[in-house]
């Protein structure tokens, strides 16, 4: 059984969290995010310190707390700290160039894949090789790195394709005559 509800979130400085009935909005240097709770949930604010709550009559409520306090805790994390993702490009030829919010792939295909960076989100790419998707929005920085990995993802054979940067693929022999 998981405990993750009863831990309480700790404000730092910089972030405004406001809670208007069962909607949540918080501010910080990264940006403003919203989250609606659940009917069944109770949120507190005390002493720059949030704590989550839940009604034991109400069926899944502990189980819609954990989930609220965890996304809670990511939003205060981004608008204050930020997510980020590093993406490699492994392969011949393979490479990354940015332009504004446009992401230009090389990976291989007849024509390059052109990307357009969603709102709230920055690509980076310190080398033609890395790419670092960043902002505060902790599902949408991942989102933004699923679709970028699925356009070429690894293959097991020689390994070629984008990868995480801390991602490990499992390696294939070839065929044998």
């Amino acid at each position: 059984m998981s405990r993750v509800a009863n831990a309480p979130i700790t404000i730092p400085s910089g972030v405004d969290v406001q809670l208007n009935g069962n909607s949540m909005t918080v501010k910080g240097k990264g940006g403003q995010l919203s989250f609606d709770i659940h009917d069944g949930v109770n949120v507190e604010i005390n002493d720059n310190v949030i704590s989550v709550k839940w009604d034991e009559a109400v069926k899944n409520a502990k189980a819609h707390a954990g989930t609220a306090r965890a996304s809670i805790n990511n939003m205060v994390t981004g608008v204050s700290a930020g997510f980020e993702k590093k993406l490699t490009l492994i392969g011949v030829g393979y490479r990354a160039q940015v332009q504004g919010s446009k992401l230009t792939l090389s990976l291989g295909y007849s024509n390059p894949v052109v990307y357009e960076v969603p709102k709230g989100i920055s690509v980076e790419a310190p080398s033609q090789t890395e790419l670092v998707v960043k902002g505060s929005d902790k599902q949408q920085v991942g989102q933004v790195a699923s679709e970028i990995r699925a356009f070429r993802p690894p293959e097991p054979y020689k390994g070629k394709g984008v990868r995480y940067a801390d991602e490990y693929v499992a390696r294939k022999e070839a065929k044998k005559k």
